[in-house]
């Protein structure tokens, strides 16, 4: 995430070396420049998390913590996502949600190269694997209304292109809208999270997605009851998750988190909605290891 300058170009300077160094991969020379960066400028919110990031990737957990709460204490509103990077060392709970101004800063950052760094450089797959789902479930049927939930640059209504007749997107990103709205890949577009975009809908929608988006999202019953909501009677909820194997909601040290199958099949259930495909796959690569996940379509339950 860019940073807002310091005020002291040196300073600055140093910051921009380290997240240099940090990206490839040398922990303890980011460390080296994001502490002089805190000498020329005590307590500057941004060197703080990346010496605080830098210490933990290179083990130094301990000499990590005490920058991190300091860190922590100067976010007041999520944007550095320090509740989180603080929960993935195991030094506080583990929110419900991750803070929405972090998810919007993060990809507000990512928007211009969203498209080739997610196919390209990770082989991100979602879009793909829950078209492919859909059609097993429903084959050559075309949607009236569509939703798609955290839509970024419109990936998913690209691979569903003709399938569905007004499709509506939405993302907290406004950065990730405008790329969606230049695209002219939806019929309609705005900048909302999920849950709100769809309590907010008027009418059903006969085909609801999120491709890799409740990652993003932590806790689901609030968008379950959204989705339950707005899913016409014969309406598909196609979605994915990375798969949780040692729990059922699980922030990774991607600061993302995972769902078990069964905490999604119960989340579903308590609202109405039942699964009726799923498949495993993987979803994407992440330096280098693939991320498995869930793809599932729900229904109405009988």
């Amino acid at each position: 995430m860019h940073a807002a300058s310091s005020g002291d170009l040196l300073a600055d300077r140093r910051y921009e070396y380290a997240r240099a160094y940090f990206e490839a991969g040398d922990h303890a020379a980011a460390t080296d420049l994001y502490l002089q960066a805190l000498e020329l400028v005590p307590g500057w919110l941004p060197a703080l998390v990346g010496a605080a990031d830098a210490l933990a990737a290179a083990g130094r957990r301990a000499e990590a913590e005490p920058l991190l709460r300091q860190a922590a204490a100067r976010d007041t509103d999520g944007l550095f996502g320090t509740s989180l990077k603080l929960a993935a060392l195991g030094l506080a709970e583990v929110p419900v949600a991750p803070p929405e101004a972090y998810v919007r800063g993060l990809f507000d950052d990512y928007a211009d190269r969203f498209e080739t760094a997610l196919v390209n450089d990770l082989g991100y797959r979602a879009p793909w694997l829950i078209a492919d789902l859909i059609d097993r479930v429903r084959p050559r049927v075309r949607f009236a209304r569509g939703a798609d939930l955290g839509c970024g640059t419109g990936l998913m209504a690209e691979v569903l292109k003709g399938r569905v007749e007004h499709f509506a997107g939405c993302d907290l990103s406004p950065e990730m809208v405008t790329r969606a709205d230049v695209g002219e890949r939806y019929q309609a577009l705005a900048v909302a999270d999920a849950a709100s975009f769809l309590s907010m809908a008027e009418g059903n929608y006969h085909l609801i997605t999120a491709a890799d988006v409740l990652v993003y999202v932590g806790g689901l019953d609030a968008l379950f009851r959204a989705v339950a909501a707005r899913l016409a009677p014969d309406g598909l909820f196609a979605f994915t998750v990375e798969e949780a194997d040692d729990g059922d909601l699980v922030l990774r040290d991607s600061l993302r988190y995972a769902h078990s199958e069964a905490y999604i099949r119960r989340g579903l259930s308590e609202v109405g909605l039942v699964i009726t495909e799923l498949a495993r796959d993987t979803l994407r690569f992440d330096r280098g290891a693939p991320i498995r996940g869930l793809i599932a379509v729900a229904e109405r339950a009988p």
